[in-house]
């Protein structure tokens, strides 16, 4: 029985091995910190361009103009 066990947790670190080739190089604190924002920018961009579409006021549609273009310029520079 204990066998079973031994060969199971070899498969599984087999996987968890696969799976850490499969991941890439593991990234920095700056480089995860700098991946959290620009997604979270893309997130906002998307959050009030999808806003814009529904937008029926013109001081509404003018405000989100404005923070899709700050945020586009967020993204690319």
């Amino acid at each position: 029985m204990a066998r079973g066990f031994e060969s199971k947790d070899v498969e599984y670190q087999q996987a968890e091995a696969e799976r850490a080739k499969n991941l890439g190089p593991e990234l920095s604190v700056d480089e995860r910190n700098a991946q959290a924002k620009r997604r979270t920018i893309e997130l906002a961009l998307a959050r009030a361009t999808a806003d814009l579409a529904s937008a029926r006021s013109p001081a509404h549609r003018e405000m989100l103009q404005q923070a899709i273009a700050t945020l586009e310029a967020q993204l690319n520079g």
